[in-house]
């Protein structure tokens, strides 16, 4: 059974949040103009860029008080559509990236809070669309280089492997003709590159976090390697250097990019570009070390920036620029150290929202979004409209016209409208998710915390309500996007309306127009805390 790409019969929204944040975008316009819609590419290139654990204030260009630069990005924005209320689906590492690549809430699969480690069996199911099969089966030539974090096979067990034989449910086995990247966070070992399903550089010597002398409450992992493990859990190949990670990933996608235009075939490609940083550990290289006023963090930040700029150079060398729909983002908000950067360097990685990774408040969602497509989108442009990431896969979808059937990205909406200018039908409300597991819904100006507490790494995590006290957290983000003052005794009508709907989103398992679905695993878990097990109403 089909469902509508487009989404005139989802329930009407209004996403036009705003605030101190917001109002810190700095946009500025260029001479060439896209082509109209009438003329829009059938089949753009597409490059996603997806950095790891950068705030929203992490964009010179959307911070004017950044302690650091970072001109690509913000040639970006200039040349492009900077969304000033787009979220992550989650706010860590492996939720985020299988609700990017599928269009799918993560809590819907088995793993209900955290995240994976280095191996364990894949989160996205065999048979489940992703944007990588989709646009392969579009014709697109798709790659994936840097960090997958969405669960690997390898053959043996930790001390007793063989490396020789191939990595199994990797990204060549979810829609991605090339891969060339590490399994996971390097904090979780098996630290080694991975081309296809071929281990290039058998992990067989030991290591463990080593202190960082340059960042805040950081962490190395650096030679020197140990031959035994002895208390030393993670698994490193011997060339393995943490910190030439980055360059490792850009110089490898830039060739494929050389090499892509070198062929001179007529299929479109996609290219997703999974960088480490800012993530731990924040290992700037030396020719960047000091260039900011934000410490090794800011100096990371640049480099970050710099290899988007290579990025971006082979695009331009290549001429396929214009033709090229990049998007940039990031799969949550900044790690904890944020708030002792801010305190030292005056420079506010979470943009001044509340929160930051793992949280349910909107500093652990609430990141860059950044779409360049020359062809179609008018430069300098921002929106305040609701976006997740879960709408890209239907947002390719609708680009390409293809209907998605009821069993795919059944929580994805398309943006493609806004892209063009044009007014976007209303989308159902988005479900935010901490690492603990708990839940919020947005629905326009209104954000439900399903929770007292962040959920996630503030404390306390949960705040248990006094008898008389309303057990959520309600937020006007419209008015109050610091979440300072929780109306939900004032409201009880939204707090009603708003539990409705996340009931309905949650047990049909989807959030789209179309026949009920069913999460994986249990019906119901404790993290469903406004939920009996039955499935009423506590």
């Amino acid at each position: 059974m089909k469902r509508q790409t487009a989404v005139g019969r989802e329930k009407a929204v209004t996403a036009s949040a705003s605030g101190q944040v917001i109002a810190a975008f700095v946009l500025a316009g260029l001479l060439a103009g896209p082509l109209s819609s009438a003329t829009q590419p059938a089949r753009p290139h597409v490059l996603l860029i997806y950095t790891d654990d950068q705030g929203y204030g992490d964009v010179s260009a959307l911070n004017p008080g950044s302690r650091f630069q970072t001109p690509n990005l913000d040639r970006l924005v200039r040349e492009g559509m900077a969304f000033t209320d787009a979220h992550s689906s989650d706010t860590v590492c492996t939720p985020s990236r299988y609700g990017l690549l599928t269009g799918r809430y993560s809590w819907r699969t088995r793993m209900k809070k955290g995240v994976m480690g280095a191996e364990g069996k894949g989160l996205i199911a065999e048979g489940r669309t992703t944007l990588a099969s989709m646009l392969r089966g579009s014709g697109y030539s798709t790659a994936m280089v840097g960090k997958w974090h969405l669960g690997m096979t390898f053959h043996g067990n930790k001390g007793n492997r063989d490396w020789s034989r191939p990595v199994l449910d990797g990204p060549v086995d979810k829609g991605f003709d090339y891969f060339y990247g590490i399994p996971a966070s390097m904090n979780y070992g098996v630290l080694t590159y991975i081309e296809n399903r071929r281990i290039l550089d058998p992990p067989t010597l030991w290591t463990q976090k080593k202190a960082n002398e340059i960042a805040i409450a950081d962490y190395r992992i650096t030679p020197p390697y140990e031959l035994t493990r002895e208390g030393r859990e993670l698994e490193v190949a011997p060339s393995f250097d943490d910190q030439q990670v980055l360059t490792a990933f850009t110089k490898r996608a830039v060739q494929w990019l050389d090499d892509f235009a070198s062929e001179g075939g007529d299929e479109p490609f996609f290219l997703y570009v999974a960088y480490t940083s800012p993530h731990k550990p924040v290992i700037p290289i030396p020719e960047f070390q000091g260039k900011s006023e934000a410490g090794a963090y800011g100096d990371f930040m640049m480099e970050t920036d710099a290899h988007i700029g290579s990025l971006l150079a082979a695009l331009d060398r290549n001429e396929m620029t214009r033709e090229t729909l990049v998007l940039v983002t990031s799969d949550n908000g900044p790690e904890t150290t944020y708030r002792e950067r801010l305190k030292r360097f005056g420079h506010a990685s979470a943009g001044g929202l509340r929160g930051g990774k793992r949280d349910l408040y909107e500093g652990g969602h609430r990141v860059p979004f950044i779409v360049r497509w020359p062809a179609v989108v008018k430069p300098g442009q921002r929106s305040s409209e609701l976006v997740c990431q879960t709408d890209v896969l239907a947002t390719m979808a609708e680009v390409l016209g293809r209907e998605l059937e009821s069993d795919e990205a059944e929580d994805s909406v398309s943006f493609l409208p806004i892209l063009k200018g044009e007014q976007r039908p209303s989308r159902p409300p988005v479900i935010h998710h901490s690492s603990a597991g708990y839940f919020a819904i947005r629905d326009g100006r209104w954000k439900l915390n399903m929770i007292r507490g962040s959920g996630g790494s503030l404390a306390p995590r949960v705040v248990e309500a006094k008898p008389g006290e309303p057990q959520f957290e309600l937020y006007d983000i419209s008015a109050d996007l610091a979440e300072t003052n929780n109306v939900a005794s004032q409201e009880p009508g939204v707090v009603s309306r708003l539990r409705d709907e996340i009931t309905r989103i949650v047990t049909t398992g989807r959030s789209t127009a179309g026949p009920p679905a069913r999460n994986d695993g249990a019906l119901w878990w404790p993290e469903l805390t406004w939920l009996a097990p039955n499935g009423s109403k506590r």
